[in-house]
C-alpha cells in the first residue's frame, strides 16, 4: 500500500470532497430526503460539518454561508429551483431511518 504524508492525505481528501460537492450540485434532481433515507446524510449535513470544521479552526462561518458553499448558491434559491414536496413514503422512511442527531 502506498504511504501518504499527512499533507497528501489532506489534499486528496479535499479533492474528493470537492468532487462530491460538485456531483451533488449537478444532481439537483436528487432530494435531500432521498440522500438521508439512503445514506444517512444530505447536503445540509455536509454544510453543518463544514461549518463545524471552520468553527473548530476559529473561523466564524454562519449557517447560511456554509450552505451556500455546499449548494453553490443561496439555500433558498436552491430550494426554489430543485426541492419538491416529500412524499408520505419518503417522510415515513425518514422517520424510520433518521439518524439520532437529526
Amino acid at each position: 500500500m502506498t504511504t501518504l504524508t499527512d499533507d497528501q492525505k489532506r489534499d486528496l481528501e479535499a479533492a474528493a470532497f470537492r468532487r462530491l460537492v460538485d456531483h451533488l450540485r449537478d444532481r439537483g434532481d436528487v432530494q435531500n430526503i432521498d440522500l438521508m433515507n439512503l445514506a444517512g446524510f444530505c447536503r445540509n449535513c455536509l454544510s453543518n460539518w463544514y461549518r463545524e470544521a471552520a468553527e473548530a479552526d476559529g473561523i466564524a462561518l454562519g449557517k447560511d454561508e456554509s450552505r451556500e458553499i455546499i449548494y453553490g448558491m443561496p439555500y433558498e434559491e436552491w430550494r426554489a429551483r430543485h426541492q419538491t414536496e416529500a412524499t408520505p413514503e419518503q417522510q415515513a422512511s425518514f422517520q424510520d431511518n433518521r439518524p439520532k442527531d437529526h
